[in-house]
């Protein structure tokens, strides 16, 4: 379902935008070879960074191979759930089979779902006043010269109710991890009453207790534990929205006769950045599997202005390719071959 929704959107933009002529200015570069492997280098190092941060919440009770296994499971549960579910909602079974007992295996997920969110809540409001609101939004046909007809921008509206959702899961996260997880053992033990799943309703009540014991542990941890785990988290997905800025700069070294104008400034590079911020937390708001089909669309919109006239959807189908396809194949390998190995032990 993923792959039809995007490669749909994807197909209708290239019929639209093909034109021979422009396509066949492209030529091999090396310059363009190698910014293409920095991409998917880029997505290399958001793996390795959250697979450095699983074992560092999990004290290093994984092994680096579990980790590599956890991290792409639970990245294909992303692509094939809506980006509002994630595949956070399944990552506690992933830990759990790998010898986690289920309740540390829900505090590890629910620590990783803390940071993620609070990067978004500490880098939203930073790049908005760096790059700033007009720069952010006015994008596609939704250009806007002050801060009054902001708010008659469909993507401002995107990007607040999707941080709005971020804000309240965070602060539901952290009560339910760090001031009352009794409330999570609760919730376990009231669900587990119903007649069809009253049999398990010991094993829920174990779970919530040691829920509350690794919530406690991790309540103890020092300041030192949690700036490690929040750098894994920077360095995760940092460089996942490196990954456009370099697959542009892929593109425009495969043009003929580069103008060394055209390169991206700094703040370009910013800026790019920053709206794949925004893109990313827009995502939350559709019920797509990984926000398929929005997804590509709001790029068009979003990123258009930095990608040579005729290259918008190539450059989106590229953009998937590089980091969010890769995760869909990935899980079909992987899937098999770990559902043997943990249900034969």
């Amino acid at each position: 379902m993923p792959i039809i929704i995007g490669i749909g959107i994807i197909s209708y933009k290239l019929y639209n935008e093909w034109n021979n002529d422009i396509i066949n200015l492209l030529s091999f570069s090396w310059l363009l070879l190698f910014f293409l492997i920095i991409s998917f280098v880029m997505m290399a190092l958001r793996d390795i960074g959250y697979m450095l941060r699983l074992r560092i919440l999990a004290e290093k009770g994984l092994s680096w191979k579990k980790c590599f296994n956890i991290i792409m499971l639970w990245e294909f549960a992303s692509t094939i759930l809506p980006s509002a579910v994630g595949g956070t909602t399944v990552a506690a079974f992933f830990i759990y089979k790998e010898g986690i007992n289920l309740g540390k295996s829900t505090a590890i997920v629910m620590a990783t779902a803390l940071l993620d969110e609070m990067y978004f809540l500490i880098m939203f409001p930073l790049v908005y006043i760096i790059v700033g609101n007009i720069a952010l939004f006015a994008v596609g046909g939704n250009a806007f010269t002050d801060s009054d007809s902001l708010f008659d921008n469909k993507y401002f509206y995107f990007a607040i109710i999707g941080y709005g959702i971020k804000f309240l899961f965070t602060l539901l996260v952290a009560y339910a991890l760090f001031v009352n997880p009794k409330a999570i053992k609760n919730l376990l033990v009231f669900i587990f009453r119903l007649p069809i799943i009253r049999r398990w309703k010991n094993k829920a009540e174990n779970t919530g207790n040691d829920l509350i014991t690794s919530s406690l542990e991790l309540k103890k941890k020092k300041f030192r534990f949690w700036l490690k785990a929040f750098i894994a988290t920077f360095i995760s997905w940092t460089a996942r929205y490196w990954v456009v800025n370099f697959l542009l700069l892929a593109l425009l070294f495969g043009l003929p006769h580069i103008n060394p104008d055209a390169i991206y400034s700094i703040g370009e590079h910013v800026l790019i950045f920053a709206r794949q911020l925004v893109i990313s937390i827009m995502l939350l708001v559709m019920p797509s599997p990984g926000g398929s089909g929005f997804a590509e669309a709001v790029f068009s919109d979003y990123l258009g202005q930095f990608i040579p006239v005729g290259f918008v959807a190539i450059m989106a189908l590229m953009w998937r390719l590089v980091s969010y396809y890769p995760y869909l194949f990935m899980g079909v390998f992987v899937l098999p071959k770990w559902i043997k190995k943990v249900y034969n032990k």
